[in-house]
């Protein structure tokens, strides 16, 4: 397999069709509403595990540290261990003390 660096990747965009009543779009362009649907579907994607906080900003086309910034404004954790994970990384850092 012919692996080529990134800068030599193909981008494929998809283009999906909502059909969202106007009293929806209230104070928003079509446009707006788009981009506000691709930022919180990123969000969503994120908190579940889909895709990372690099892949995320990039599908919602926002920078990093605003995608990061909209993850606090929505309280979603940028990092989530298991309770397990927690638990072991505390006591090994009690041990250190």
């Amino acid at each position: 397999m012919l692996r080529l660096p990134n800068c030599f990747m193909l981008e494929h965009t998809m283009q999906i069709t909502l059909n969202i009543p106007d009293q929806y779009l209230i104070d928003q362009s079509p446009d707006e509403f788009g981009k506000r649907i691709k930022l919180y579907a990123a969000l969503m994607m994120f908190q579940e595990g889909s895709l990372s906080a690099d892949a995320a900003s990039e599908f919602a086309g926002v920078d990093r540290f605003t995608f990061i910034t909209k993850c606090q404004q929505h309280n979603i954790p940028l990092v989530d261990f298991a309770s397990e994970e927690l638990d072991a990384e505390l006591e090994d850092l009690r041990r250190r003390q």
